[in-house]
């Protein structure tokens, strides 16, 4: 009996205690041996890596939790295209992935869109992040955050910044994943064209790679000033899901995204240049933001590169109106 008693008590005891504290997700990276840092290191390139190809892509919005009572989401969108991803930088420790978007022009005619770009970092000691307003700045990476995880830089279709953000790759569940801090960001066009309450997102971003391709999964906050409050804060409006499915998938016109890449990329690696000399010099830059076309020199700085795949401009003129045209939208 005296037995009994005391295996119950011992079990309430069990029941009634805290529970182990869950491990910090934004802790620093746990302590490795060389080898097994190797081994991550390498992992975590091929993870990157793999996100290089030709993809049939579906991207699909969901406004879901309203955090307002006089908000009311907006119905799901769900829309996709063909995509050629290409390393177009690999020097180890950094990483720059290029897209292009390909869709279908009339007459027949295949149409090829410089789309985003992501440049990753190895231990970053810093990134230049959304401030809000067309403004961006550097902001340093916590130095106990830096050892074993990976910076990831978005770039606009101009190759104006977007946003950046910083996390590790691991393995969980048996998925392997990449997942950011908690990131500003400016609006996409298909919100921006809409005009909303809400001018930003507060966003975590994550990528994986899966047996077809890969995914981009982002968990957004959409975040605007309260214009009943006599400050105008920040609050936020709605929660969005967005995931973007990256399937392999070549049965598209692969040839014009990686002509148009051929004929434009001396091009588009001055304007790259050009933007971080400007990102340099002020610690960060300003860059007014226009909701059709993502910044004021987006239109132009476009234009320009189909001007050289059809003959109309050489490169180097092209590159001498680009520098103009980012010094003009730039402070």
């Amino acid at each position: 009996m005296t037995k009994t008693i005391t295996l119950r008590l011992l079990l309430a005891a069990a029941m009634l205690a805290p529970a182990a504290s869950p491990a910090r997700a934004d802790g620093p990276v746990a302590q490795r041996t060389a080898t097994d840092e190797q081994a991550a290191f390498a992992a975590d390139r091929a993870s990157i890596l793999a996100m290089a190809g030709d993809y049939k892509v579906t991207f699909d919005f969901r406004e879901t939790t309203p955090w307002r009572a006089d908000y009311t989401p907006i119905a799901p969108k769900v829309s996709g295209g063909h995509e050629s991803v290409r390393v177009i930088e690999d020097s180890g420790r950094r990483i720059v992935l290029q897209h292009l978007l390909v869709v279908p022009g009339d007459a027949g005619k295949t149409v090829v869109v410089k789309h985003w770009r992501q440049d990753w970092t190895y231990e970053p000691v810093e990134v230049l992040v959304y401030a809000g307003k067309g403004r961006w700045t550097i902001e340093a990476v916590p130095e106990r955050m830096r050892k074993g995880r990976w910076s990831q830089t978005v770039w606009q279709t101009d190759d104006s910044p977007r946003y950046g953000g910083w996390g590790e790759w691991t393995s969980e569940g048996g998925v392997r994943r990449w997942r950011s801090n908690w990131t500003w960001r400016p609006l996409a066009r298909r919100d921006a064209v809409r005009h909303p309450p809400y001018d930003r997102y507060l966003a975590i971003n994550r990528h994986s790679p899966s047996p077809a391709g890969w995914i981009h999964w982002q968990d957004n906050i959409k975040m605007g000033p309260d214009t009943a409050a006599a400050d105008a804060k920040i609050v936020p409006f709605v929660q969005e899901s967005v995931l973007n499915s990256y399937v392999r998938d070549g049965a598209f016109d692969v040839k014009a995204a990686d002509d148009y890449w051929n004929a434009t990329r001396d091009y588009w690696a001055a304007v790259r240049t050009i933007w971080d000399e400007a990102i340099a010099r002020g610690r960060g830059v300003a860059v007014p933001e226009i909701a059709e076309t993502g910044s004021a020199s987006g239109e132009r700085l476009m234009a320009y590169a189909d001007d050289i795949q059809a003959g109309k401009l050489t490169t180097g003129k092209a590159i001498s109106q680009a520098r103009a045209v980012i010094a003009e939208v730039t402070r």
